[in-house]
């Protein structure tokens, strides 16, 4: 865990220009298509009934969620194509880095361009695999009213939470091995279910420690400016308190959006380089892929340099 995690540090500190230039730009793109969602299109969300039954207040919580991801809609999507830009891009920066060979920006887009449709299919799998089997667990309590449905949709949810977060980490080194491997979609789920099995337990537990540092570290930056922006703009602690995001003042918006900017600036390489370290981790021990990446790297003894330049070439 210490190795991969300071693997991705020294990629994002060793080529900061390059990795910085990528995840700045994706960042600002995300909160301001984030800030303007939440000015323009989330819409209030519905009063709700104080003396509601279970069954109609959870109604009302689906369909305040409904209204916010409606209003989210167009600001999602560009975040995720910029995130998916953004991945690919760290996905060559970084396999470069394996082999100590530096990367210009414009080479890592010639690198990554021709993959990122299938890199968008693979993203767009995954999600309607995610939300397929969140809808299931969901559909028996919505299907049965009172107090039992209640009870059978939590139940319900439970469960696909648990299927959800098996198929995020079984499935989570299916980007690296789509761009690094130059495989089709459905060859590169099978890939990263091959390299996870037996793996599963420790994947997780790594993924799950990573993103737990993310999100110290994003409070840590995050509180601050959300502070500053309170004491900036009056709006936006009303709009805390009414729970309604387009009430929120124009300097509280920008202001906790130039603190979203670096956090994700920090973190989106971070969390790819350690995706990336895992995928290299497990074929190294499954494939002895090190012999490779010795040969590729030009170290002597390891036979002739291949002509490659990236680790899954």
């Amino acid at each position: 865990m210490g190795e991969i995690l300071d693997g991705a540090v020294k990629t994002l500190r060793t080529y900061w220009r390059t990795v910085l230039t990528i995840t700045v730009t994706v960042a600002v793109i995300s909160q301001v298509a984030n800030i303007l969602a939440q000015k323009y299109l989330v819409p209030a969300p519905p009063e709700l009934n104080p003396d509601a039954t279970p069954a109609e207040a959870l109604e009302q919580s689906l369909d305040s969620a409904q209204a916010s991801l409606i209003g989210l809609g167009p600001a999602l999507l560009v975040t995720m194509m910029a995130s998916l830009v953004s991945a690919a891009l760290l996905t060559v920066v970084i396999s470069r880095a394996i082999l100590g060979r530096p990367v210009s920006l414009g080479a890592a887009w010639q690198e990554a361009r021709p993959r990122l449709l299938q890199l968008l299919g693979l993203t767009l799998l995954l999600a309607a695999m995610t939300a397929a089997i969140v809808f299931v667990g969901l559909l028996p309590g919505l299907l049965i009213s009172g107090a039992p449905g209640v009870a059978l949709a939590l139940l319900g949810s439970f469960g696909a939470i648990v299927a959800v977060v098996w198929l995020v980490i079984r499935f989570s080194l299916s980007s690296p091995a789509l761009m690094l491997e130059r495989q089709g979609v459905i060859q590169s789920l099978k890939r990263s279910a091959k390299l996870v099995q037996g793996s599963w337990w420790r994947i997780f537990g790594i993924t799950v420690l990573t993103q737990l540092l993310v999100f110290v570290f994003t409070m840590i930056v995050s509180i601050p400016f959300m502070i500053i922006g309170f004491l900036a703009d009056s709006d936006g602690f009303t709009g805390l308190l009414s729970g309604t995001s387009n009430t929120y003042g124009w300097p509280f918006l920008i202001i906790t959006g130039i603190g979203g900017v670096i956090t994700s600036a920090i973190t989106y390489p971070i969390s790819a380089g350690v995706t990336v370290l895992l995928y290299v981790d497990q074929r190294i021990r499954r494939e002895a892929l090190d012999l490779e990446l010795a040969r590729a790297a030009g170290l002597p003894g390891y036979g002739a340099t291949p002509d490659t330049d990236t680790v899954g070439g």
